[in-house]
């Protein structure tokens, strides 16, 4: 059950408390920690949305989870959301957290997908040219890889998409082959 808002309250609350305890990024580090299992572990998620599973049972489950690796904040954190039954919302808390430290921290995420894996001086070239783009904002780089391009990248920064693929190339060169109104044209 996806509950954005409150993700985003919880996440602010969690926030602000841990810019006061001077624990925001041993807090990060736990947020994305909890991100990555989430998002790896559909299991993990239908132990946190059970309503058979009692409180105690799911802390018990997360605390295995994560062994040891969690802050005291964090581990409050999650104490808190088990208490008051909102552990089920754990995934977009973490989600809406990490959202909320890059907003702080002016920190822009760019998405980049290649046919290839990209090598080290294409990344900086990315990178430098996205950071003419983005004044004063720090850049995080999400790679992946899509050989179905063929070649060239896709590009996403600030909601904007930017394809400069082959295969879109390829469907352009075919949608105006395909319009033959050229010919009535003539």
């Amino acid at each position: 059950m996806q509950n954005q808002r409150l993700a985003a309250r919880y996440a602010k609350s969690l926030l602000d408390l841990s810019v006061e305890q001077n624990s925001l990024d041993s807090t990060l580090k736990d947020m994305q920690l909890l991100d990555a299992i989430c998002q790896q572990s559909s299991e993990f998620n239908s132990v946190l949305a059970s309503p058979i599973i009692k409180g105690d049972k799911k802390l018990a489950i997360i605390r295995a989870v994560v062994g040891n690796s969690l802050s005291v904040l964090s581990g409050k954190f999650i104490d808190l959301l088990v208490s008051k039954n909102r552990v089920v919302n754990l995934p977009e808390i973490a989600t809406a957290f990490i959202s909320q430290y890059n907003e702080l921290k002016r920190i822009k995420t760019v998405h980049v997908t290649t046919a290839v894996a990209m090598d080290d001086a294409t990344r900086t070239q990315i990178k430098n040219k996205v950071a003419e783009y983005l004044k004063g904002d720090s850049i995080q780089l999400k790679e992946k890889v899509d050989e179905s391009l063929i070649g060239g990248f896709v590009l996403e920064v600030d909601g904007r998409l930017y394809d400069a693929s082959v295969k879109k190339k390829l469907s352009d060169i075919k949608a105006t082959v395909v319009d033959n109104s050229f010919v009535t044209k003539m």
